[in-house]
């Protein structure tokens, strides 16, 4: 018998699974990406397409997967170049844009103060 965990966990992995059927990146580590990319381009050709230090400064594998992990913007780069390399044909969908405010502003604007009224009239 499953117990309630464990029909949660399946459960998530199946909306996941449906969720993004024709990602290429979809269950591929950043490990195995960092790594096929270093096969492939080399760490020069990694560094002038994505110039970071992990790439430029005594690169190694583990460098760059701890600086990747912690930096979103750098992951985000270097998924788009093992795209750029080893999917060309892949056009990402561009994510739908929230707007900023859903809600009028709460405050109220200020009521303009006549300058004679606040000091008085001193005539």
């Amino acid at each position: 018998m499953l117990s309630y965990w464990h029909i949660l966990t399946l459960a998530q992995g199946q909306l996941s699974m449906n969720q993004q059927p024709n990602n290429p990146l979809h269950g591929v580590k950043l490990a195995d990406i960092v790594e096929q990319l270093q096969e492939t381009l080399g760490w020069k050709a990694m560094a002038d397409a994505v110039p970071i230090n992990c790439f430029k400064s005594n690169p190694t594998i583990k460098s760059a997967l701890k600086f990747l992990r912690r930096t979103d913007w750098a992951r985000e780069k270097v998924e788009a170049l093992y795209l750029e390399t080893f999917h060309p044909d892949f056009v990402p969908e561009k994510p739908k844009r929230e707007p900023k405010f859903d809600k009028k502003p709460t405050h109220k604007p200020k009521a303009k103060v006549d300058s004679k009224s606040v000091w008085g009239n001193f005539e």
